[in-house]
């Protein structure tokens, strides 16, 4: 990530700094079993100090598209390699009152399963639950995470799911 402060004119007329956070592009994944289920992935998130659970997300590398940067974290994460992938909604901007952080987020179907490869960063637990559990997840706020929170309602209406 690169941080900078620049020097701005707010508003009001008045010198100001704004401080802003550059960083690279972030991918989420719903990915979706015959059956209807999906994948989360439980880790601890330092920032907030709290566990999360979440869609399989990550950030894309030097270069690397949002879908190769998705189909890598699918299989580092979670061991997973899907043969239909979809674009779930345009791009995502995911605090933008200090980030230039762009995210995309996608669906995932046809799933073939592999060993995962998580970074050494990472101590992730992988849960199979079905849609509409992830989607009372979010309604009961155990699912906080914003783009998690987006991709899985973006995927209900794409799948045409009626939850209640």
């Amino acid at each position: 990530i690169k941080v900078r402060e620049d020097k701005v004119i707010r508003p009001d007329g008045n010198e100001g700094i704004y401080g802003v956070v550059e960083t690279r592009i972030a991918t989420g994944v719903v990915a979706i079993d015959s059956e209807q289920n999906i994948y989360l992935v439980g880790q601890y998130r330092y920032p907030l100090n709290c566990y999360s659970w979440e869609i399989i997300e990550g950030g894309a590398e030097d270069n690397e598209s949002a879908i190769e940067a998705a189909k890598r974290e699918l299989l580092e994460e979670a061991g997973i390699v899907a043969k239909s992938w979809q674009q779930l909604g345009g791009e995502l901007h995911l605090s933008n009152c200090h980030s230039s952080e762009a995210g995309y987020v996608f669906l995932a179907k046809d799933l073939e399963f592999k060993d995962a490869s998580p970074d050494g960063t990472e101590v992730l637990k992988i849960k199979k639950i079905p849609f509409e559990h992830a989607y009372k997840m979010v309604r009961d706020g155990e699912i906080t995470d914003c783009m998690s929170i987006i991709a899985l309602e973006r995927a209900r209406v794409e799948l045409k799911m009626e939850i209640l």
